[in-house]
Parts: structure tokens; sequence; C-alpha cells
């Protein structure tokens, strides 16, 4: 398996699958890629996976419906920055159901075979007019080398594209998987991220297609956090169109689901590393967990701390901070047994401090903008790795400015 750029543009990597990125007007900067388009040449085989949030937007409400409409089929998903279209009634549902509909004519299909997904600021009306003005354009700008296009046009406040893309040999021929994704801030997924795209040239029958998705999610996008907020909008969809000619069966579901993973990761920390602010990739690691659900637990509340992050951002070994919130995260904790180690360098183990090692960790945390920190729970055998960033100035600056 080879993963990366190298093996093609993104979410256009695979065969028989095209993209654009246009503006179509609708946020602030006329001149800023705001509408997005997927397209397969052929009807693929699709799967999705949602907010959790109680708050679904219209797009996710409407993606939801078409996808068992279809039975699981999908020619095109079309995405728009600037505005999430969430919170926005029965209004906001006939829009996105619009936009479906509307992709679904230009390019000859059934309105069902197209799905929606929105990004930007929540309970502010879509405008369906400027969408239907960008269509044309990005129908006339599909191309197989516009994957990147299209991973610019659904950026909000990221500071870079979010692209990946793998190969495997199966059978004897080359399948490609590809994908993009958007993040930033607002992101503790808790099933995807805030957009995630994946396409693969793969025939996958709907069952093992779901069940490969749910299988990356898992230990990708539900492994990463920026600042333990989860969206209204947030979804995952892939598309398998075929074109390879390989068929993924039971014989090579893990090397595909190995590979799909791999690309989600890549995207997921992609995520991390663009997120609102962010100056340093912070991997958490917790092991010594009762369960591999409290490690989970265990490695979601250290990332999501405020006062780690902060020292983390400010090069500060404060190890202190990390035993606190394990030891509050409501798992099993044996003090006496725990560990924390920043990097390769060990500062508390089996009850004891070892703080003549904290300017070591200090120039560790200085240094690196990927950084490391390991904590045992001293419970039990399980593990866990999350990824997350560190909080700084510029998060503050960016969410508070964010409507105005």
């Amino acid at each position: 398996m080879n993963i990366g750029s190298s093996v093609g543009s993104g979410i256009t990597a695979p065969q028989g699958f095209k993209a654009a990125g246009v503006s179509a007007g609708i946020k602030r900067s006329a001149e800023e890629p705001d509408l997005a388009l997927i397209v397969s040449d052929t009807a693929a085989t699709a799967a999705a996976v949602f907010t959790t949030s109680r708050a679904q937007a219209a797009p996710v409400l409407v993606s939801r419906a078409h996808l068992e409409r279809s039975n699981g089929m999908a020619r095109a998903i079309v995405i728009n920055s600037g505005c999430a279209n969430a919170c926005t009634g029965d209004e906001g549902l006939q829009i996105a159901r619009d936009m479906a509909a509307e992709t679904a004519r230009l390019i000859g299909c059934r309105p069902d075979l197209v799905l929606v997904a929105s990004t930007g600021v929540i309970g502010v009306a879509l405008p369906m007019d400027k969408v239907a003005r960008g269509l044309p354009g990005a129908i006339a700008s599909l191309a197989s080398h516009h994957g990147a296009a299209a991973a610019r046009a659904i950026m909000t406040t990221g500071p870079f594209p979010t692209e990946a893309a793998a190969r495997l040999a199966a059978n004897g021929r080359t399948i490609r998987i590809g994908g993009m994704a958007k993040g930033s801030g607002m992101i503790e997924p808790m099933m995807a991220t805030m957009l995630g795209f994946l396409t693969t040239d793969a025939a996958v029958p709907r069952v093992l297609l779901d069940r490969a998705l749910r299988e990356a999610v898992e230990d990708t996008f539900n492994a990463i956090t920026v600042d333990g907020e989860c969206s209204t909008n947030d979804c995952v969809m892939v598309l398998a169109n075929g074109a390879s000619g390989v068929t993924i069966d039971e014989t090579n579901y893990l090397e595909f689901v190995g590979a799909l993973t791999g690309v989600c990761r890549e995207l997921a920390l992609g995520i991390v590393r663009g997120g609102e602010g962010a100056t340093k990739l912070i991997t958490v690691v917790v092991n010594g967990a009762a369960s591999p659900t409290e490690a989970r637990k265990a490695a979601k509340a250290i990332a999501n701390s405020l006062l780690v992050k902060t020292a983390v951002h400010g090069g500060d070994p404060n190890w202190g901070r990390l035993i606190a919130v394990a030891g509050r995260a409501g798992v099993a904790f044996e003090l006496s047994r725990a560990a924390v180690a920043i990097g390769s360098t060990v500062l508390f183990r089996d009850g004891r401090p070892y703080d003549d090692a904290s300017p070591e960790a200090a120039d560790y945390l200085t240094a690196n903008t990927d950084v490391l920190l390991t904590v045992s729970l001293g419970a039990g055998t399980a593990s866990s790795t999350v990824w997350t960033c560190d909080l700084s100035a510029e998060y503050v600056r960016i969410n508070a400015d964010y409507r105005t």
C-alpha cells in the first residue's frame, strides 16, 4: 500500500471521478471558492456516517434520506462552504433538496443520487440563487485533475486544504482511494469529522462499504479533537464506483480497509494540524487502562483539557495537569502505578515525580511541532491514541470574530 500525494490528486485519484471547486459568491469575498462538486462517471455504491448531535443540519437530514431512498447509491456530492444551512427550518431543508435536484438535473441523474453537505456559520439562510448560478460553472470545470480545487472550496477557517490518496494491489490490478476533508474548529466529531469525502475505484458491496467506513472512522476521525465541540454538520461520505475492475469481498477486505484507514488517518491528522490557531500536533497515548473504552475516554479527556493544551503551547512540561485529568476522567486509575512521559522523558512513575527531567521535557516541547504525551493509568492493559492540537491566542481571536 502506498499513501501520499504521489498517488494522485486527492479525491480524484481513483479512476472514474471528477471534481470542481468554484466561487458562487456564498462567502463574503467573491474571489474565494465556496462550491465543490464530486461526480462519478457511473452510479457508485455509497456509505456515510453523520453527526451524533441532535441538532442536525438540513444537508445531513437530506443526505440521510437520499441514501435510504437510493438503497445506498450515489452519482455526486455537492458541497458549499461559508454557510452551514443549519437551524434554518423547513426553508433550509428545501434549499438542501434544491441543491441536490439542480445538481442532478445538470449531470442527468435522479435527485436522490446526489448527496449534499454544507459548512460555515450556523443559523444563516443559504442563498440558493447563488448556488444555482454557481453550479453550471462547477459542472463545466469538472476534471480528474481538479481535486485540489474542490479541497480548497470546502475550506472555512483552515490554513490549508487537506487531501490524501492511496493505492494498493488486488487481484493483479491497482485500487485507488482518495479523499479530502475540512475541519479547523468545532471539532470533536464523535462519528467522523466536520466534513470528509472519500472515493475509491473498487467495487464494494453496500454492506461491506458501510462496515469498512465505520471501522476506518473509529480510530481516525473519531480519535481527533481540536476543541471538544461536536458540529451540527459533521459527516464522512464514501463513493465506490468499481472502475478499477476489482471487487472487494471477504478475501481482500482487510487490505482494503487498511488502505481506507490510512487515507482517513492522513486526513484526520491534517485537520488537527490545521486546527484554528494550532502550532503543534499532539499525540496523546493512554495505556494501562482497564478497557479500550476507558482508554479512549481518558485520552479524549486529556486531549480536550484546556490546561494541557495551553501548557504544550507554552512549552511547559506540567505533568501534574496530565495526572489530574487522568484522575478525574471517570475511569479506573491507580496513582501508585500511574506514569507520565513527555516525548521519551519520564516525569512521573509509580507515585514518584522526576522533576529533574523537566528541562529536557521543556526543550522537547519547545523544539518540536509534533509532540507525544503518554499516560499510563496503572489499571490494566488496554490503550488508545487520540490526536489534538495546542490552544493559542489565535484560536480565541478566530472564534471571537467568527460571525462578525
